[in-house]
């Protein structure tokens, strides 16, 4: 990971250049480079997949933890731990979630979903009896009802998808309407 002031780019020519070969060089001659050493959890999350595998990762992390009764981690009924669920989300009766799912801050879960190895971000809706597993539901998203998620699918923020959709490891980018089953894993709608 790294961390720059903004003048690093004075530095960069317009032309195709490695800043760990061509630019961290000259800042080293110079004594602009630093290195320090983190501790704790960490782990590239750059690919939705290793998103995902970071936060497994991490709730298993926190509920490993000395002090078992983390404030963060929910538990109770239809909650199969470890489970993070922002206090403002609602979740309807009859849902199953987890393990290894988070829910953001004014989520909506509708009645008889089915949640795991999951994160749903701020604002979005899942609306009655959906099935969600392994994927990354955007912003202010709605999953209609009955709609199947599995293998790394990624909606972007605003996507609607329609009621009984499958949507099988597909990435479906901001401000979309999906309104036809997508089997192909690795399809992205734009």
């Amino acid at each position: 990971m790294y961390i720059f002031k903004k003048d690093i780019l004075k530095r960069i020519p317009l032309k195709p250049t490695s800043i760990e070969t061509d630019i961290f060089p000259q800042m080293a001659e110079c004594g602009q480079l630093c290195a320090m050493e983190l501790t704790g959890f960490w782990m590239d999350v750059g690919q939705p997949k290793d998103y995902l595998s970071g936060m497994c990762k991490y709730l298993t992390s926190i509920q490993s933890e000395k002090h078992h009764e983390n404030k963060n981690l929910t538990h109770g009924k239809g909650i199969i731990e470890p489970v993070m669920i922002d206090p403002s989300a609602k979740i309807g009766h009859g849902c199953l979630i987890g393990p290894f799912v988070t829910i953001g801050a004014k989520v909506t879960i509708e009645d008889g979903v089915r949640l795991s190895r999951t994160t749903v971000f701020e604002g979005a809706t899942i609306q009655k009896n959906s099935w969600v597993d392994s994927s990354i539901i955007g912003w202010e998203s709605v999953l209609g009802k009955w709609v199947r998620m599995e293998h790394v699918s990624v909606l972007g923020r605003d996507v609607r998808i329609a009621d009984e959709i499958y949507i099988n490891g597909a990435v479906v980018l901001d401000h979309k309407v999906v309104k036809e089953t997508v089997l192909i894993p690795g399809t992205i709608l734009m």
